[in-house]
């Protein structure tokens, strides 16, 4: 009797395969590798996928503590949290374009939608 080991194609972060998601992320670094080229947006980017991979310590918007990589639900959280501070200034903590950054990081990583930063 064999035992079936997860490989990493089974992996998920959020709804997207694992490899995906490190994948956007370089790609999203490369892009953004120099002091000059790095935007709010591209850093909330980053950080939104960080965490999403269990690598970026507290979440990004909400700062609420993680132990582990977040469960769709921990970053459902967060991608509601990110879409009520940039429809509520009063709210926001942190630039808008980071804000929107991890937003679309995030929303990408849950499978809100196709397009990822």
């Amino acid at each position: 009797m064999t035992t079936h080991s997860m490989s990493t194609s089974d992996v998920r972060v959020g709804v997207r395969p694992l490899g995906d998601v490190e994948r956007a992320f370089r790609r999203l670094e490369a892009e953004a590798a120099g002091p000059d080229q790095q935007t709010q947006l591209s850093r909330g980017a980053l950080a939104g996928y960080l965490w999403a991979l269990g690598r970026g310590g507290p979440a990004p918007v909400t700062a609420q503590p993680v132990d582990e990589a977040p469960s769709l639900e921990d970053l459902t959280v967060e991608v509601d949290a990110a879409t009520a501070q940039m429809e509520d200034s009063t709210q926001r903590t942190v630039p808008r374009d980071y804000v929107h950054g991890v937003r679309d990081a995030l929303a990408w990583v849950c499978g809100h939608t196709d397009q990822h930063p």
